[in-house]
């Protein structure tokens, strides 16, 4: 891309929090690089948006939960951007001791593995040009027990991981934040199998919401970034009260069984 504009990568862009990432900063004057397994989405995805905002997309159809994947848009961050969105990740349904290991170990590849990697292969170039954002998208189910266990814990990996990062990247001028949204309306917990019927409303938040949120965080230098009030006051409670009776609550209201 040669137009002068900054460029953003987004992982898991054809929808949910991804597709919002991309629509906002496609309204805000990026170019894009988009990454999913699903060619004809992101051919769609950028039609449109060259339509509505005259942004140029690069498309990589990759699949994250594979080496190869991972590898090839690890080639395109060596090359430079402006912005990383670590977005893409998935949830099962079912119990961890029923669900099959293949299945098990390509969300820790997607959620972890290709976080790690892809951040890897976009700071030095950030951190040479002194400046860069990079948003991973983690959840309040990394920071609150009880709401499963491989899901939770990849993003509480996620969490860690880039708070720490952050602060090794104090005075380069890259910027690393760990967005931990809530239930979120997407499509997520129907792919996942998981029913979320008995959810309160309260507890629902949009998706533009959760962008603006996190850019506004970014743009403060908030490395944890929490969007909806629910859920910062759900998350300090949490810090706050025994973790036996966290992983009750969570585990009651949170529908931490039948989530791996």
């Amino acid at each position: 891309m040669t137009s002068g504009r900054p460029v953003a990568l987004v992982t898991g862009p054809t929808s949910g929090i991804g597709d919002g990432f991309a629509r906002t900063l496609a309204s805000r004057g990026h170019d894009l690089v988009l990454v999913a397994r699903n060619r004809a989405a992101l051919d769609e995805l950028a039609a449109e948006l060259k339509q509505r905002f005259g942004t140029s997309s690069e498309i990589l159809a990759a699949d994250l939960a594979t080496a190869d994947g991972r590898a090839e848009v690890a080639r395109r961050l060596e090359q430079g951007v402006d912005v990383l969105i670590n977005n893409a990740g998935f949830g099962t349904s079912g119990e961890f001791w029923t669900a099959d290991p293949e299945l098990l170990q390509a969300q820790l590849d997607v959620n972890v593995t290709a976080v790690v990697r892809l951040t890897r292969a976009a700071l030095p170039s950030m951190i040479e040009a002194g400046r860069g954002d990079i948003v991973n998208v983690a959840s309040v189910a990394g920071l609150l027990p009880g709401r499963g266990s491989t899901y939770s814990g990849s993003k509480a990996y996620v969490v860690s991981f880039t708070e720490g990062l952050a602060g090794g990247l104090a005075g380069t001028g890259v910027r690393m934040q760990a967005l931990c949204p809530g239930f979120v309306r997407t499509e997520f917990h129907k792919r996942a199998g998981i029913d979320m019927s008995n959810t309160s409303n309260l507890m629902w938040l949009d998706v533009d919401q959760v962008v603006r949120t996190s850019l506004a965080d970014l743009e403060k230098g908030k490395v944890r970034c929490i969007p909806g009030l629910q859920y910062k006051v759900l998350t300090t409670a949490g810090r706050l009260v025994p973790q036996t009776l966290v992983r009750k609550l969570t585990n009651t209201f949170g529908n931490g069984r039948g989530r791996t």
